[in-house]
């Protein structure tokens, strides 16, 4: 055996330790109530800020952020197979919120995975996976690869599903992933939808709310992550 041969062989049994024990990162639970224990430091959104604060309990984000895009807000997530809910509610007429949740792309960086639309007319849901093919027909408008994975987004958007959501009653949204699977679930009976995708496997990073809410704005509370059981 040459000295180059053992020395491959070398490296690929050292480093083989470390491929075997890789895991799918484990879910980090996270429980927020905005009450008088919150701590901003556990979102990435700097709060409060001229869209977004705390008062009387919940989340509030209102006005316009004078940019592109509504105002938004930003957390952290860490882990694969998660349940995620939340309670919304909108304080004026009009409005929506785009909920994602963003993860990685499955060939180095992280993007959005899945975007769930609540408009006071329905739920529109939009799956968005990746890919290295320059010319999968659902490349996103000619959208740049990814500058670290090189990878293209896709988009998968749904037809909107119909629900009277114009009230300004509190609203809870679930979303439960495991493994290729997620089931969403609006007041648990009002709307449910069970969706299997490749792109629901990765690892969940980052979970994003874009709110529309005019001046009187839209609150949000009981934010609550946990581990699905297996």
């Amino acid at each position: 055996m040459s000295k180059l041969t053992a020395g491959i062989m070398t490296a690929l049994l050292m480093a083989s330790p470390i491929l075997l024990c890789a895991e799918e990162p484990g879910v980090v639970e996270f429980r927020e109530g905005f009450d008088s224990s919150f701590d901003a430091t556990r979102f990435t959104t700097p709060i409060p800020n001229k869209n977004t604060e705390v008062r009387d309990g919940v989340l509030w984000t209102g006005g316009q952020s004078g940019r592109k895009y509504p105002p938004m807000v930003y957390l952290p997530v860490q882990g694969n197979e998660m349940t995620i809910s939340f309670r919304y509610r909108h304080l004026g007429p009009g409005g929506w919120i785009w909920f994602f949740v963003d993860g990685d792309d499955r060939f180095g960086s992280v993007d959005h995975m899945l975007r769930v639309k609540l408009l006071r007319q329905g739920v529109q849901l939009q799956v968005d996976s990746h890919s290295l093919d320059a010319n999968h027909p659902l490349r996103q408008n000619k959208r740049p690869a990814d500058p670290v994975s090189k990878a293209y987004r896709l988009n998968e958007i749904f037809p909107l599903e119909k629900i009277d959501l114009s009230s300004n009653d509190w609203h809870e949204v679930k979303l439960s992933f495991q493994a290729e699977v997620v089931t969403i679930s609006i007041d648990e009976k009002t709307w449910t939808k069970t969706l299997k995708r490749p792109a629901f496997n990765a690892a969940k990073r980052k979970l994003l709310w874009m709110q529309n809410g005019g001046e009187k704005g839209i609150e949000i509370d009981d934010i609550l992550i946990l581990p699905n059981q297996k």
